[in-house]
Formats: C-alpha cells, structure tokens, sequence
C-alpha cells in the first residue's frame, strides 16, 4: 500500500530548504496556524510546523515527494523504510504514555498509555499516526484512535479525571506534576497487567524522573522508566496522545450539548466568557464540575 502520510523532525536550516523547493515545484502556498507555511499540489499537501519544526506530508505521492525530493534534496539520506535502522527503539517492545486537557481551563485530564513492537509501530506509522496536537480535525483523532484500537498486537488503557475529581485531587496533591505522575503510574500500571513482560515505558517529559518514579513505587510497578522532551516523535506515546485527546474531546462535545453552551478549548478570553455564560445560566455551583479551579481564570469568572 502506497504511503498516504509522513511526518519527519527537521532542522531549523531545512525550513527555508523546503520553501523554495515547494515554490519551485510548483505548489500553491498559504498561511496556516503554528505552521512557517502550508503547501498543496494537486492531491498532495506539505505543512512545516513551527514546533520541532517538523514536516506533514499527506495525500497522494506523498511517498514519492518523501524519496525524490526531501530524502535527496534536503535530509541528503534515505530515511523512508530505515526507521527500524535510524530509530531501533522505537519498534522495540513498550509503552507509550501521554496526556490531554492539562492546559485546558474546561475539561478532565486524560492520561492515556499504548503497547507497540516492531508490527504494530510499522502498522500505525503507515496509518498515520503521529502526535495529536498536529491534528486539528476531531473526525481524524477519532478515526485514527479507531484505527489504534483496531490494530493487532496493540494493548491500551485510558485514565480520565473528570473536573470535580480532578479538583478534589489537585486540593490534596497541591501540584500538577504530582498528579500528573499519579495518573501516568496508574496507566501504566493498567498496561502491565496486560503485558506483564514489557521492559519499558516511554514518556513526555514533564517533571523529574523521580516524582513518576516514586508513583510507580506506591503502584508497585517495576520496569525501565524513560522520559524526554518531544516524546511524541514515538508511535506508541503518539497513539497516547491521540487516544487521550478523543476521550478528552468526547468530554468537552457531551458536556456542550448538555449545558447549551459551547465550551471552548485552551484558556483566555474566549475561555472566560464561556464560563460567565455557564454561570449566567446554571448558576456558580456549574463551574467545579466542568472546569479546573485552580486555572487563574477560575477566579476571573
């Protein structure tokens, strides 16, 4: 099956590279949100993200744009198909963990944690897995999480903290690490039940190694712990990512609909005026059950 999708960390020096390249082969330009540029030629499209920066490739001939024109023109290698060569790790047997809805005013805080070997990361990567926060469709997070479940060989479990819990917890915790190790070491936890003989699991870096460390000692959980920054370069914590920000979407959907009010993503001003229209419509007692307290919005309101 041809490859539909790609994505590549790149170098800073790259961008420009690509630039002309795109304008030079022709493709139609324009400005996208996070992105230093978009680009689309017939059914192919191009996108170099400010984050990273990293390159999307998608649609048709993305694999010959992959070979003929970044691998020899702007990486100078071929990397297309020596994945399991340049990353060996990341086809090597263990978790992925990662979260959604920690910088979201609204909403729980989902962790979520995926199992891959060498099949399943080559099975998801052809899928088109990658981080979900470069995903801005709701309907592809939740047809690639379907994809994610659907694939053999591949073992997950999702932890999510509703507000009202959540708050409670943060009350005795007094700190998002904390909490957030919490979560992680029960997922994982989850996971070694399920695949007991799993060497190792992977994470984004968001505190020392010791704080999920000592989590996982209280789970009594014993295996090789790796954390780093950009750990959704990994299939399986990209698989977490996108299993976690469904269930959080899910979330912020139903809770909309049942409220009739539109709750928005993230935090600011569009986020404040959301929650003085709950307020103004089911009362101050609505807003611990839909929203993080401690946010600085919380108590703007």
């Amino acid at each position: 099956m041809a490859l539909s999708s790609y994505t590549m960390p790149i170098k800073a020096k790259h961008v420009e590279v690509i630039r002309q390249l795109m304008k030079e082969g022709g493709f139609e330009t324009k400005d996208k949100p996070y992105a230093h540029f978009s680009g689309k030629k017939g059914k192919l499209n191009v996108t170099v993200y400010e984050k990273g920066p990293k390159i999307l490739v998608q649609g048709g001939d993305t694999e010959d744009f992959v070979k003929f024109t970044l691998e020899p023109m702007v990486f100078g290698e071929a990397r297309l198909g020596y994945e399991e060569v340049n990353e060996p790790e990341m086809f090597e047997p263990h978790f992925g963990i990662d979260e959604s809805g920690k910088g979201d005013f609204f909403g729980p805080l989902v962790i979520a944690g995926a199992y891959t070997d060498a099949k399943s990361t080559r099975a998801l990567m052809d899928a088109g897995v990658m981080d979900s926060k470069r995903i801005t469709s709701a309907a592809k997070i939740s047809k690639l999480a379907d994809i994610i479940r659907a694939t053999p060989g591949i073992a997950y479990e999702v932890v999510s903290i509703g507000p009202e819990r959540y708050n409670d917890m943060y009350g005795s915790f007094r700190n998002l690490n904390r909490l957030l190790a919490w979560g992680h070491a029960r997922v994982i936890r989850s996971l070694v039940e399920k695949v007991p003989d799993c060497p190792r699991a992977l994470s984004d870096q968001f505190a020392r190694k010791e704080v999920l460390e000592r989590e996982l000692a209280r789970h009594e959980v014993d295996l090789d712990l790796q954390q780093r920054t950009k750990g959704e370069s990994d299939v399986a914590v990209a698989a977490a990512s996108i299993l976690a920000r469904e269930r959080f979407v899910s979330w912020i959907d139903s809770s909309s609909e049942k409220s009739g009010v539109r709750i928005p993503l993230g935090a600011g001003p569009h986020v404040l005026e959301a929650a003085r229209e709950l307020i103004a419509k089911h009362g101050e007692e609505i807003l611990p059950k839909v929203a993080k307290m401690h946010f600085k919005t919380a108590k703007e309101v």
